[in-house]
């Protein structure tokens, strides 16, 4: 751990060189900016907000430690509101009017996937903090996020396991869920799985009306063959998406659901009761039972000031970024 914090710092030093934060005296910056570039409104919202808290913690912490080179980190703070392009806008503004020396940001692929030109353009670097689907490099990018082989196929691989033969491929209208999906329904059929034992079905952002798609998951999972749905649904249409579930019935004991992109957040302030046993797939969970992770969580609920405040994947991954 002390190796790689002092490599990442290391390489947030270097970029402040490369952005000219060591120029000569009368030109020096004060501090060392780092790029917060998540939504802070909008869809995503609900999912990013705690990722500017954790970078926030995260620089308050090394300030505390004498910064790097010497010098205080600063935090720029921006809102691109889920809005795609906006983030573009924002990621430039970070980089060529802030100068930043290197940005912390991101949820979605095509938020990634818009701001990517970008950072290749103006030669900043990104870390990227989510699952993705994989099919992209960039010199700019350090994505510490799971790919399709560290998250979704062993997720596939438990409910083989447990003798799922239907499955319902739920997703967010965007880049991640269909590319995903699309290794996950060629996956499946080398399984063995038949063609009409998967479903495939995609939803806007901020989706709200879930009756109709619920009712066509209760239909394809009553043949009496085991179903089960692997959701790659993002944001706030998370929350009445289990709503319904509840609101239909759909135990996890008759139709499990395995989620990609879902955590506390998501799910706070509705009836959990009917969704016990409901499935996540992360690459780390709160319950990780080490001093490095015991650690973490004391610093997390110590900054919020919340000693009920949770950890998740997406926040554990700036973590890693930082330090």
């Amino acid at each position: 751990m002390l190796n790689l914090k002092s490599k990442v710092l290391g390489l947030i030093a270097g970029a402040a060189m490369a952005a000219g934060v060591l120029a000569a005296p009368a030109q020096a910056q004060e501090t060392i900016k780092v790029g917060i570039l998540h939504s802070l409104s909008g869809t995503m919202a609900i999912s990013e907000t705690t990722l500017k808290d954790v970078m926030l913690m995260l620089i308050e912490e090394q300030n505390k430690r004498g910064g790097v080179l010497g010098k205080k980190l600063e935090a720029v703070v921006v809102d691109p509101a889920s809005n795609w392009p906006l983030f573009a806008e924002k990621a430039r503004e970070l980089i060529a009017q802030h100068k930043v020396a290197v940005t912390f940001g991101c949820w979605t692929s095509v938020s990634r996937k818009s701001v990517l030109p970008v950072f290749e353009e103006l030669n900043s670097i990104l870390f990227y903090p989510v699952q993705y689907e994989g099919e992209e490099s960039s010199p700019n990018i350090f994505y510490t996020g799971a790919a399709p082989n560290q998250q979704a196929i062993p997720a596939i691989d438990y409910l083989l396991a447990e003798g799922v033969k239907r499955f319902v491929l739920e997703g967010t209208d965007y880049v991640y869920p269909r590319t995903t999906n699309k290794i996950l329904e060629a996956y499946l059929l080398s399984k063995g799985i038949k063609p009409e034992d998967i479903s495939v079905n995609y939803t806007p952002f901020g989706h709200s009306d879930w009756q109709t798609r619920v009712a066509a998951i209760k239909r394809f999972g009553s043949t009496g063959v085991k179903t089960a749905v692997v959701s790659t649904v993002n944001g706030d249409a998370n929350v009445p998406f289990y709503k319904e579930l509840g609101n239909q019935g759909v135990k996890a004991t008759d139709i499990p659901v395995v989620a990609f992109s879902v955590g506390e957040e998501e799910l706070a302030g509705i009836d959990t009761k009917p969704l016990v046993g409901h499935l996540a797939a992360w690459n780390y969970f709160q319950s990780v039972d080490n001093p490095a992770n015991r650690d973490f969580i004391a610093r997390w609920r110590a900054f919020k000031k919340n000693e009920r405040a949770v950890t998740n994947d997406p926040r554990e991954a700036p973590v890693i970024g930082f330090a």
